[in-house]
C-alpha cells in the first residue's frame, strides 16, 4: 500500500511575511519613483514598467506553478498504474 502524498502548505505567517515583503518592496518603488528627479513623463515611463514587471511576475510564478502540479499529476496517475499492476500480479501463478 502507498502512503498518500503529503500536502504541503505554508504556515500563516509565512503567508503573513510574502504578503508584506510584496507590499513594503511596491511601496518602496512607489515612493522612489515619486520622489524622483525627474519629468512626469519619466517616473510615469517608470511607474508602468514597474507595473507591468509585476504582473509578469505573478504570472511567471503562476505558470511555473500550474506545470508543476500537472508534473505531480501525471506522477501521481502513473504511481497509481504500477501500483495496480503489482497488486494484480500473481508471481505463483502458472505461465
Amino acid at each position: 500500500m502507498t502512503e498518500p502524498p503529503v500536502k504541503q502548505q505554508t504556515t500563516n505567517a509565512f503567508y503573513g511575511q510574502a504578503v508584506a515583503s510584496f507590499a513594503v518592496s511596491l511601496a518602496a518603488v512607489a515612493v522612489g519613483i515619486g520622489y524622483l528627479d525627474a519629468s512626469a513623463w519619466v517616473r510615469g515611463f517608470l511607474a508602468i514598467a514597474v507595473l507591468y514587471l509585476t504582473t509578469s511576475a505573478f504570472t511567471l510564478a503562476k505558470v511555473i506553478r500550474d506545470r508543476q502540479d500537472a508534473v505531480q499529476i501525471v506522477s501521481r496517475v502513473d504511481q497509481a498504474r504500477v501500483d495496480k499492476l503489482l497488486a494484480e500480479h500473481d508471481p505463483f501463478a502458472k505461465p
